[in-house]
């Protein structure tokens, strides 16, 4: 795939400015490229290290079903021989194999995600598989494996695996101070960084002041890597909008708004570069799905670095609340070299990212349907759509709950992405915020106004 140097250099622009947003990856990708190439020569040193149970598990599948060993031995063989991809996108030799893919896979189900501090680049490795899978990922056949059912099933084990560890005293090593550690300098500074937002954005508060932890304590009081993640606000850090104001909706997710679209469709082609949102699908084709069809959806990004409870943004009571399985490292083909639109093409190293509207309709996701005690509001959805290893959705209400505006619905562990908050057809929603906002926007703060 030849490109020129303008090209190029757009490339990495898009790519670098995408693996920015919501801070999943460091700002300068060559950061995670050194980061995860380390632990890829730490594999290749100690491969004699045993495979854990769930990976053996996932070799025999491989071996034994004709279809997964064609596509994840063909995916590999697809990624191109030319120089750009002559490394992986960790800067370490290609990975060619799955062997040697579970091997790298091995190591990471016992790391928690940290900080890389190396000379200037600096920043948070939040997704070390979804690098690894950065070029098979782009290419037809990774398009076909990562929606294979099968697949994700075997996936589905891998990550609660992964779960497992994080949330285990073990994972909690990275809770600590130096510079690879989340309260370390440039950690500490970053978390604080995206926390001051809203009423507290000049102010001098530190992450004590603002969650509920224990900074004289180790870890600062966190059992676990995931006790840390899915910490709370300490009480009045975020305070609900307007909660005697019905019409008033409070912000579901502390996040950043990606997009408004009204008028949406039943069904639409999801899978194309503008990612049009397609109801049905969104909704896994629930029976209350046709009321949202022509109507309005808000979907907004978290950031790695934030709160990831979900909150209500209605009074209301919880019709229907379950998890739909879905994928965990699908990407569309117009992200990687299979795009059938256009003839050279390339692979894009921020395609799980970049692709938040395709996602809504494949993920993993919570679908949880709340009917607002306000008649004009209605029903409404909410959706909270997993992404790579961040891809665990975890509801705490069931049907019949009553709920008040800013009550706790759910929360992402081991991180999150995105979410999407969908309204009826007719029900006219003003003030929601535009994307190209700099910082999130707080968790129960005023969404917008139902008229």
């Amino acid at each position: 795939m030849v490109q020129s140097s303008s090209q190029h250099h757009l490339h990495n622009h898009a790519t670098h400015a995408q693996q920015r947003v919501g801070n999943w990856m460091p700002a300068d990708h060559k950061a995670h490229k050194e980061w995860l190439g380390g632990i890829i020569r730490t594999v290749d040193d100690d491969d004699e290290k045993p495979l854990h149970p769930v990976l053996e598990e996932f070799k025999q599948l491989i071996e034994s079903n004709t279809r997964v060993y064609m596509l994840l031995t063909s995916m590999f063989n697809e990624v191109p021989r030319t120089k750009r991809y002559s490394q992986d996108p960790t800067g370490s030799p290609e990975i060619r194999d799955y062997s040697h893919l579970l091997h790298v896979i091995n190591h990471l189900l016992t790391t928690a995600p940290s900080w890389t501090d190396k000379s200037h680049r600096v920043g948070l490795v939040g997704l070390p598989i979804n690098a690894v899978l950065d070029w098979p990922m782009g290419t037809p056949s990774g398009y076909a494996a990562f929606l294979d059912p099968e697949i994700n099933a075997m996936l589905k084990k891998i990550l609660n695996a992964w779960g497992e560890y994080l949330r285990s005293p073990a994972s909690a090593g990275v809770l600590n101070d130096t510079s690879h550690g989340w309260f370390g300098h440039t950690g500490r500074r970053d978390l604080i960084a995206a926390a001051r937002i809203g009423p507290t954005a000049a102010t001098n508060l530190q992450f004590h002041d603002l969650f509920e932890c224990d900074p004289s304590a180790p870890n600062h009081g966190f059992n676990s890597w995931d006790d840390f993640f899915t910490r709370r606000f300490k009480e009045g850090s975020r305070p609900v909008a307007d909660p005697d104001d019905g019409k008033v909706l409070a912000n579901a997710c502390e996040s950043k708004p990606y997009r408004v679209a009204r008028n949406v469709h039943a069904r639409d082609k999801f899978w194309i570069k503008s990612q049009p949102y397609s109801v049905l699908d969104m909704l896994d084709r629930d029976t209350l799905a046709s009321q949202f069809v022509g109507g309005t959806v808000y979907q907004a990004f978290l950031n790695a670095l934030s709160y990831h409870r979900w909150h209500s943004p209605v009074d209301g009571k919880v019709v229907k609340a379950y998890v739909v399985d879905g994928t965990y490292y699908s990407e569309p083909l117009f992200e990687g070299i299979g795009n059938p639109e256009v003839e050279t093409n390339d692979i894009d190293m921020a395609g799980q990212v970049t692709s938040q509207g395709y996602i809504t309709s494949t993920a993993t996701r919570a679908l949880i349907f709340i009917e607002a005690d306000d008649p004009v509001i209605g029903l409404i959805a909410f959706i909270g759509v997993g992404m790579a290893e961040v891809s665990t959705c975890d509801i705490t209400v069931k049907e019949g709950d009553r709920l008040m505006k800013g009550d706790e619905i759910g929360m992402f562990h081991f991180g999150g992405s995105t979410h999407c908050l969908l309204f009826r057809k007719g029900v006219h929603v003003s003030g929601l915020p535009e994307p190209g906002t700099e910082e999130n926007k707080p968790v129960r703060s005023k969404l917008g106004v139902v008229s």
